[in-house]
């Protein structure tokens, strides 16, 4: 038999070893663009439209990446914005950013934008549409995922649990997966972090919401004598 008869019948029963797919690098930081603080660090996050986080996520289509770009209420969870592109371009963020902006309902709400320090983020087009609306800019210092833990937290649930995590045929297709997720995720999903409300139903809230996790220690276990 030859390698290409062999490798046929291999893969007819699923015995071939699975190529681990590459996976993009979302951030770009090296850049001339300003940075900005980290505002948010040690804030007591109240209310709803007092902080958003921003993040880009890579979706899989068949031989190619799409870039979700997604801004979330750090209070409520929900998801404010949102866009899916083929691209890494600054045009998706701005995208989600204009749908953000679109919920604000109250002159007052003057969110923190949050975000890392990619240029998406620094680049002009993006930090001008946040100071035409009054919106500070807040950004992580260090590239620490735990700076901007609740949007990562937020890409994972997309993925892991709504769906969004597969390899999809086309972009089409993936639109209509990440519209359904996120309506999922916003109106269904109850959330330990919200008092086991829905994003939607938490951004209607205002005053301090109770975490329903606990933070479990890992206790060190002595060591057991072996006896003779």
């Amino acid at each position: 038999m030859g390698r290409a008869a062999l490798n046929d019948l291999l893969s007819a029963h699923g015995m071939l070893i699975r190529k681990k797919r590459r996976k993009p690098k979302t951030t770009d930081s090296n850049h001339w663009y300003r940075r900005y603080q980290n505002l948010i660090v040690g804030s007591r996050i109240i209310q709803s439209n007092q902080v958003w986080v921003s993040d880009i996520t890579y979706i899989c289509i068949k031989d190619r990446f799409a870039y979700l770009s997604l801004i979330t209420d750090a209070y409520s969870r929900k998801i404010l914005g949102y866009c899916l592109c083929e691209s890494l371009e600054s045009s998706g963020p701005l995208k989600a950013l204009k749908m953000a902006l679109t919920t604000i309902r109250d002159t007052c709400d003057k969110p923190i934008h949050h975000s890392d320090r990619g240029v998406q983020y620094c680049c002009n087009e993006y930090t001008s549409m946040l100071m035409d609306n009054g919106i500070l800019i807040s950004m992580t210092q260090k590239g620490d995922p735990y700076e901007n833990a609740i949007a990562e937290r937020v890409n994972g649930i997309l993925k892991s649990e709504l769906g969004i995590g597969i390899i999809f045929p086309d972009l089409q297709q993936a639109c209509i997966a990440v519209d359904q997720s996120i309506i999922t995720y916003n109106r269904l999903r109850p959330h330990a972090s919200c008092e086991y409300l829905t994003p939607e139903q938490a951004h209607e809230r205002k005053g301090e919401l109770q975490r329903k996790w606990k933070n479990y220690k890992w206790k060190k276990k002595p060591n057991k004598v072996l006896e003779a």
